[in-house]
This record gives C-alpha cells, sequence and structure tokens, in this order.
C-alpha cells in the first residue's frame, strides 16, 4: 500500500478473517491487476463515506474495477456467509447454540422475493409496497 491510510481501511486482523471469504479467483491469478485488499479498502471507504462510485479517491483501484468486484461479491452472496459464520461463532463463544432454536419454523423456508418480468436481466419483485411508487 503506497498510499496514506483512511480511517475505513481493514486491519490486519479484519482482513485475515474475510480474505477466505473474498477469494473468488487465486490472489495470483493472472487477470487480477489490482491488489485485493485495496478493492475491499476502497469498497468499505465507498460505503463508510456513502460517495458515488465517481468520487472514489485516485488512490484507490478505479472505480469500475472495484464496482464490478463488488457486484462479484454480492452474487455469490460473500458477505451473508461471512455474517451468518461470524453469528454462529460469537453464539458458540457465549456458550449458546451455533443456531439459535426460536422462531426458526417461523423464518423457514425462507424464499427471495420472485422477480418480475420473462428475462435474466429483469429488475423489481411482487411486492405491493413497490407498486404504490411506479412512475406513471
Amino acid at each position: 500500500m503506497n498510499r496514506r491510510a483512511y480511517p475505513s481501511d481493514v486491519r490486519d486482523e479484519e482482513w485475515a478473517l474475510v480474505l477466505p471469504y473474498l477469494t473468488l479467483a487465486p490472489l495470483e491469478a493472472p487477470q487480477r491487476k489490482y491488489d485485493l485488499r485495496e478493492v475491499f479498502n476502497a469498497l468499505r471507504w465507498m460505503v463508510r463515506t456513502g460517495a458515488q462510485w465517481d468520487y472514489l479517491p485516485h488512490d484507490f483501484p478505479p472505480p469500475h474495477i472495484v464496482q464490478a468486484q463488488a457486484y462479484r461479491w454480492m452474487n455469490r452472496g460473500v458477505f451473508e456467509d461471512l455474517v451468518h459464520d461470524l453469528r454462529m461463532t460469537l453464539r458458540m463463544l457465549q456458550g449458546k447454540a451455533a443456531h439459535p432454536s426460536a422462531a426458526i419454523t417461523m423464518l423457514a423456508p425462507y424464499s427471495p422475493p420472485r422477480k418480475v418480468g420473462s428475462g435474466p436481466d429483469t429488475m423489481g419483485t411482487n411486492d405491493a409496497r413497490e407498486a404504490k411508487f411506479t412512475w406513471r
């Protein structure tokens, strides 16, 4: 890292925890031009500041690289897996069962919102709340 650190930068301990989840391709993959930690730091900066992609500071990887990697992580469910495993670990450290026993029957089975339309790129859900915000 050849830049001054931002408060949002991932610490070494945090990086050791999240790296296995974020590594979708080998770290030495020939297509990897930017350090994965710097891409993650840029995403953390974006989340923390709430800035638009185009306002990403120039000492991070280019916005289109960070955005594309963030979408890959989200599409693979990386952050959900990380939170799930972290929650189970914290429960076990508290002396509880890894999986909670209460309220599971109310939530299971989970099914994500159904997409409207016929194509794979179709966005939206059948949620009634979304319908009242439709522009005409």
